[in-house]
């Protein structure tokens, strides 16, 4: 995976709650084994019309709005346990996503996959929204090392959590297996420990 450590970006508002992941990625897409392509069809049903051409009045055909910061309303990545939800969100090139809950599976998949899903309070959630919607230049600031979310132009400030294993993934750009084998000299030393014992 893709290292991340820190992220200076503007942010692609979605202010929609309980997007579940038929919506994110239909099921129709689902038949690829691979993690390549699925940003193509991130909110398919959405994006495009049924002729194929793009909605106009949806966020992401807006070339208003920019960025690798998905900001979503509440309840984001409900529904089916599907990977293929953030493997469509990390190839369509967003880093992290932020709302004020997170399906639990979805938040896991997500995390597997080297895409953030960063929680915030409701109501600081609604100002970042707001704040992207009237100024779309509006930068957002992820420092991963340091758990903090800022927005300088509205003086935001918040600390995340996050799952220290998975941080410690997410800055190396580890995934499970990749992790074992940056610890293979502790791993290969407690099982001598333990046989000898």
């Amino acid at each position: 995976m893709e290292k991340f450590t820190y992220l200076r970006t503007n942010g692609v508002p979605l202010a929609v709650e309980d997007i579940d992941t038929d919506q994110i990625i239909p099921a129709r897409f689902l038949k690829a084994t691979t993690r390549e392509g699925f940003g193509d069809n991130l909110f398919r049903d959405w994006r495009y019309n049924a002729d194929n051409s793009l909605k106009q009045d949806f966020v992401l055909n807006n070339p208003t709005y920019s960025g690798k910061v998905l900001v979503a309303g509440r309840n984001f990545g409900c529904g089916s346990s599907r990977e293929h939800a953030a493997w469509a969100i990390h190839d369509y090139g967003f880093k992290v996503v932020i709302s004020s809950f997170f399906a639990d599976i979805f938040k896991n998949n997500a995390l597997n996959n080297g895409l953030l899903p960063l929680i915030v309070e409701e109501n600081v959630l609604q100002q970042i929204l707001q704040q992207i919607q009237s100024h779309p230049e509006t930068e957002l600031i992820v420092d991963l090392e340091q758990q903090l979310l800022e927005v300088p132009s509205i003086d935001i400030l918040v600390k995340f959590d996050i799952n220290p294993y998975k941080k410690t993934c997410l800055i190396n750009g580890y995934d499970d297996i990749d992790y074992l084998l940056s610890i293979k000299e502790e791993i290969v030393k407690y099982e001598t420990q333990r046989t000898t014992v």
